[in-house]
């Protein structure tokens, strides 16, 4: 035993030392509460406002530089059209044609003709920087390239290429070791190449090719104006992410777009160590993308402005929090101390206490409902102490009531026994059937009987009314065998019964019939009670089936009908005893007669 009280102890020394939150004085859950309404909420709001503003500015950024790209894309989207258009102006030329044809050319005239004709294009197109035409046979005619050796043309990578896209325009950006100089001494990465095979309609033949080169400085012109921020630019780079033209800053850096498949789009890397922002756009004509490149940082610089004046607005909103916090608390806590004091009170015995204050909150409708609670508890108390005593006047009135039909059914008895020894049979059978009726109606104290039992108690009492009303009464009743066994609650038939014979039968006109049926109907038991009496007037009929759907109610007992009470005492014990979902229904029509329903679970006898 000491053990044990040790142990509890340790346990609740533990409790102490460890208290739960639902120990803490509600004063202090309220300051707790509001700083974190008030406090809360705000912090939320900063960095909800600063990461608002973040992404509008970096939207804004995102399309601005999206605009600018777009510009310069309709620039160069010019100069590749161009490009295009010139490739289709060659080959239509009649000379050009009967050049790739290999046809004789007049003389040493028809190639100046044509180089002339070159020469007046690149005069019309400043941006272009040479074109030659070759032939299949390995011929060239241009205005400004030349090969650096004896080399067939026919043999270098950019006809190839041309052959394979047959007759389709491309753009093959910067020259990469061709056989190719230009009388004015464009380096490779200074001239951006552009190539078109001449095809023959009839079978497809590429009968010569078009190349154009088109200088990078006006692509330079299109872009290095363009700055993004402090420090961002543009560049420009083909399909295989080599640089078409990129300014000093972006040489050295590894700018590749490899996994970027879409037409237009942003995306954030760390390059040299420093978070870098991209964002593309691309050029179909030519399959070009141009790149603008800026640090992340300057996106969001102006923001730091705004996140400074958000934090003082969230330290000046604490600290009028705090003050409201202790004065809200105080303000709660001190009548809820005193509705404290006085349930103490109360529960010592005290029930006169009452709470004293006119606030016109939550607080002080809890203290006047305190106070209504100890009156209806005094109420209660008195009504209590009433019931009690009728209870037990109740239980002596049911302990006589118990008497009483013991006593009549045993006296009934002799006076049968006595009635058969003098020969009078019809009363002898009369007093049987009383008898009986009140042996079913005792039942041992049972509440449910079998359903054959119900029918006998039934039998036994239109026996004695039969006796009464002779030609006037007749009645058929209809139990299957099967359905004689199934459990229901004892004499619910008999009011039912009654009701058909004083109200219905008695006031029609020459003799009437009631009929009893019971059946199984989808695994439920239904007895029905018909009779051709007088019936029930709709009014009537409409109060009934109303008292009928709270049969626990007192109103409306005694109602002038005659039927209520007795029917809706039955509704009431069917429904206690098997569930609501069971009971009386009742149809009627006046001058016709009326039918019962009685509705109950299918149980059989155990």
């Amino acid at each position: 035993m000491p053990g044990k009280r040790s142990w509890k102890r340790l346990i609740t020394s533990r409790e102490n030392r460890h208290p739960k939150l639902d120990d803490f004085p509600i004063r202090h859950k309220l300051i707790v509460t509001l700083l974190l309404i008030s406090i809360v909420p705000s912090i939320g709001l900063s960095i909800l406002t600063g990461w608002t503003v973040e992404r509008i500015i970096e939207k804004q950024t995102t399309n601005h530089t999206l605009q600018l790209i777009g510009q310069v894309n309709k620039t160069l989207a010019g100069y590749t059209n161009n490009m295009q258009n010139l490739s289709y102006l060659i080959s239509f030329h009649p000379q050009v044609e009967s050049f790739v044809e290999g046809q004789g050319l007049d003389g040493e005239n028809g190639h100046y003709e044509i180089r002339e004709f070159l020469r007046n294009l690149t005069t019309l197109y400043p941006e272009v920087a040479g074109i030659l035409v070759a032939n299949s046979s390995g011929e060239y005619i241009s205005n400004e390239l030349y090969p650096k050796d004896d080399r067939n043309l026919n043999e270098e990578n950019w006809y190839k290429e041309a052959e394979e896209n047959e007759g389709i325009f491309k753009i093959l950006g910067q020259p990469d070791n061709r056989n190719l100089i230009s009388q004015v001494p464009y380096k490779d990465d200074e001239v951006v190449t552009a190539v078109r095979a001449i095809v023959a309609p009839e079978n497809q033949e590429v009968k010569g090719v078009i190349l154009i080169d088109l200088k990078q400085r006006v692509i330079a012109e299109a872009t290095k104006d363009v700055r993004l921020g402090k420090s961002g630019y543009l560049m420009v780079m083909d399909e295989d992410g080599e640089s078409i033209y990129s300014p000093e800053a972006a040489r050295e850096r590894d700018l590749s777009l490899t996994g970027n498949t879409d037409n237009a789009g942003t995306f954030s890397r760390t390059v040299d160590g420093s978070k870098t922002q991209f964002i593309y756009s691309k050029l179909s004509i030519a399959n070009w993308t141009t790149l603008g490149v800026f640090p992340s940082g300057e996106a969001v610089k102006e923001v730091r402005e705004i996140i400074f004046y958000v934090i003082s607005f969230v330290f000046f909103l604490c600290f009028i929090g705090i003050s409201a916090s202790y004065y809200l608390a105080g303000s709660m806590s001190r009548p809820i101390h005193q509705l404290i004091f006085f349930m103490k009170k109360a529960e010592a015995g005290d029930l006169t206490v009452r709470y004293e204050d006119d606030r016109k909150d939550e607080l002080g409708m809890l203290g006047r409902s305190f106070n209504n609670m100890l009156g209806q508890v005094e109420r209660l108390i008195s009504l209590t102490e009433r019931q009690e005593r009728k209870k037990r006047e109740a239980e002596l009135r049911s302990l006589q009531e118990h008497i009483k039909p013991h006593f009549l059914y045993n006296t009934l008895d002799t006076i049968n026994w006595m009635a058969r020894k003098q020969g009078a049979e019809d009363a002898a059978r009369l007093v049987g059937s009383l008898s009986r009726l009140f042996r079913i109606g005792l039942s041992q104290g049972k509440d449910r009987i079998s359903l054959s039992e119900e029918i006998e108690h039934i039998n036994s009492y239109l026996s004695i009314q039969k006796a009464r009303y002779k030609d006037k009464l007749n009645y058929s009743i209809e139990v299957p065998e099967k359905d004689k066994h199934v459990s229901i609650p004892k004499l619910i038939l008999q009011p039912i019964v009654e009701n058909a014979i004083y109200h219905g039968i008695k006031e029609r006109r020459g003799p009437g019939h009631l009929r009893i049926q019971a059946e199984e109907i989808n695994g439920e038991l239904e007895i029905s009670v018909s009779d051709d009496g007088k019936g029930i007037p709709r009014e009537r009929l409409q109060k009934l089936k109303e008292s009928l759907q709270s049969p626990m109610e007192e109103a409306g007992e005694g109602e002038g009908n005659g039927r209520g009470y007795g029917m809706r005492n039955t509704q009431a014990r069917i429904q206690f005893s098997c569930g609501g979902r069971y009971g009386i229904s009742i149809e009627s029509l006046e001058g016709k007669g009326t039918t019962v329903t009685i509705l109950l679970p299918y149980i059989l006898e155990e």
